[in-house]
């Protein structure tokens, strides 16, 4: 098997801060932690330019009917998976954003051998999702040289959906293979080659500002306000109560009164409340104005 280069980047390379880890006390590795990890949010605001064409597309493919797919491997593919769960109760999703994993499910808590070594995998995964020109692929890959990732790109681009790469190197290999490339350097790692430390910080940064503001861009959001959060337990449920509460100013048994009778969508209620209108009216005003609830109400 012939060597695989990696001297040349910076999520594999020694931090001259660190070489003497194994000396140090808890307090002082820990201080160096949080230091290097004060790098990560600075490092991500000069990638914003890529990340803003990113979510205009994810935005453009949803109001279309298409999805924002995640893909990766390890660590990158499980913040993927991390965040496209996180969307169905926080923002009402059912289709929308979907989570691969590179080698399946199970890779989530236990490590599937070669499967990020695996273009080919890449490209089936999204062969059984059946990809449309209307989806975006996210690809995300700490090192940015991932396989199974690339493969995934490739075919995305393919058949004529969007391509989005996150990486943490420059001039990553996966950038090379994607309409839109997202690449931060928040430099080497405290422990050399752990990119579930300061890459993985960075990811997740990324993934947030993603998935948050296309969902602010699809109509998810009222103010500051997650109106169509999905309530699956009794938190959820009082959370949905108060975010009707802090959208009208009303109290909290007309809140809970107009949550049942909205059918469990605080948005209706919302709309219901400040419009005094009823729920099917709430509902067709909605689907007129694509889900915002800003312009239902006017």
């Amino acid at each position: 098997m012939s060597e695989v280069k990696l001297n040349h980047l910076t999520t594999e390379r020694r931090n001259e801060k660190t070489m003497n880890l194994d000396t140090l006390s808890t307090r002082e590795l820990l201080e160096i932690m949080n230091e290097e990890d004060h790098k990560v949010p600075d490092a991500v605001r000069e990638a914003i330019p890529e990340i803003e064409k990113a979510v205009q597309a994810i935005i453009k493919a949803l109001r279309s009917g298409g999805r924002l797919i995640y893909m990766g491997a390890g660590t990158s593919g499980r913040l993927g998976v991390i965040d496209s769960a996180e969307c169905m109760p926080t923002f009402g999703t059912t289709y929308e954003v979907v989570g691969l994993l590179a080698g399946g499910p199970g890779a989530f808590l236990t490590a599937v051998e070669g499967a990020e070594d695996d273009a080919e995998l890449g490209k089936q995964d999204l062969v059984d999702q059946k990809l449309t020109e209307k989806d975006v692929v996210c690809g995300i890959a700490a090192s940015g040289r991932t396989p199974y990732v690339i493969g995934g790109l490739d075919y995305a681009r393919s058949i004529g959906a969007t391509a989005v790469s996150v990486a943490c190197n420059k001039n990553s290999e996966v950038g090379k293979h994607a309409d839109v490339a997202i690449e931060v350097d928040a430099g080497p790692e405290v422990l050399t080659g752990s990119t579930r430390l300061k890459s993985g910080t960075c990811q997740k940064l990324i993934l947030n500002m993603l998935s948050t503001a296309s969902m602010v861009g699809y109509g998810k959001v009222y103010g500051n306000l997650m109106v169509d959060v999905k309530a699956t337990n009794l938190k959820l449920i009082e959370r949905s109560k108060r975010i009707i509460m802090m959208a009208t100013d009303c109290d909290y048994e007309t809140a809970a009164k107009m949550y049942e009778v909205s059918g469990n969508y605080p948005k209706v209620a919302i709309v219901m409340i400040l419009t005094g209108c009823t729920k099917e009216e709430a509902e067709e005003r909605l689907n007129k104005n694509e889900g915002f609830v800003r312009q239902a109400i006017k």
